[in-house]
């Protein structure tokens, strides 16, 4: 572990200070690299869609200001950095051709956050899919893109894995499903139940497809340092207002819902039987 370079005698000295980020959040998109649209680039360009009418095509313009960031990061005394890989920068339909100009950033970020004594943690899917993947499949709602992710997955492994302290898969597969495909609040904005309980199945079968390739890559690989692999959840907790039944049922609905429908597949091999029986056949 790397120690904190903060002088908190309080904490534990293998303590990390990190920060996170998302790359549609703060990449933008250079004219010319190569980089596909993602399903936040659409969603962006729906009028009503975005309340002040904003779009990610500059954001933070890190694309161009990633040096300067790490240099910030270095002065604030971070430890590490989890980033996101933008899935349509280095594989702009979601399948088939790489794009070697999108590669070539990520290569620059890993090598100027080691030279920084900042360890990288990456991050392979923070909700911009590729756009193309949504038009010809459907995105999450379709199997086929689970099987996609993997090879994507793979590819990130096999060029960075060696590099990087983590890869996570997914980041917070409740807001793709449930925000993306349900409420429509997030990309690519429908609103389904069925579709996102569809989509949330489809992700957790690519975090695992994902998991198996990387682990592939891992095991054919020269000896040497290998990634930790994971997922990151997020989770509510739910609590009754009243002490009834009906509270009582409903917070757990809600805790089978926003928790264990995530938790229980991963650590049990199954859907919690509750949560099955409220969504219904339907």
């Amino acid at each position: 572990m790397i120690s904190s370079k903060f002088p908190f005698p309080s904490l534990p000295p293998e303590f990390q200070f990190g920060v996170a980020t998302s790359a549609a959040q703060i990449e933008g998109s250079a004219p010319g690299d190569g980089k596909g649209p993602s399903i936040w680039d659409a969603f962006c360009a729906t009028p009503g869609k975005i309340k002040d009418g904003s779009d990610i095509s500059v954001a933070c313009d890190h694309l161009h200001r990633m040096p300067q960031d790490v240099e910030r990061m270095t002065w604030l005394g971070l430890d590490a950095y989890r980033f996101s890989f933008a899935w349509p920068r280095v594989q702009p339909r979601g399948q088939g051709a790489w794009n070697e100009a999108g590669f070539a950033f990520y290569d620059r970020l890993i090598d100027t956050l080691l030279a920084a004594g900042i360890a990288p943690h990456a991050t392979l899917h923070h909700w911009d899919l590729p756009q193309a993947l949504q038009e010809s499949v459907g995105g999450w709602q379709s199997r086929e893109t689970a099987r996609h992710f993997a090879d994507y997955a793979a590819e990130v492994a096999r060029r960075f894995g060696d590099r990087l302290v983590s890869i996570s898969t997914l980041n917070e597969p409740w807001c793709v499903a449930t925000l993306g495909y349900e409420t429509g609040q997030f990309a690519p904005g429908l609103k389904s139940r069925k579709a996102a309980m569809q989509v949330s199945h489809h992700l957790l079968l690519g975090h695992g497809l994902a998991l198996q390739a990387m682990r592939a890559v891992a095991a054919g690989a020269a000896a040497g340092r290998h990634p930790q692999l994971g997922i990151v959840l997020n989770h509510t907790p739910a609590f009754a207002a009243e002490k009834t039944p009906a509270d009582l049922q409903a917070a757990r609905i809600a805790d089978g819902l926003d928790v264990r429908w995530y938790m229980d597949p991963l650590f049990r091999g199954a859907y919690p039987a509750d949560a099955i029986e409220h969504l219904g056949a339907d």
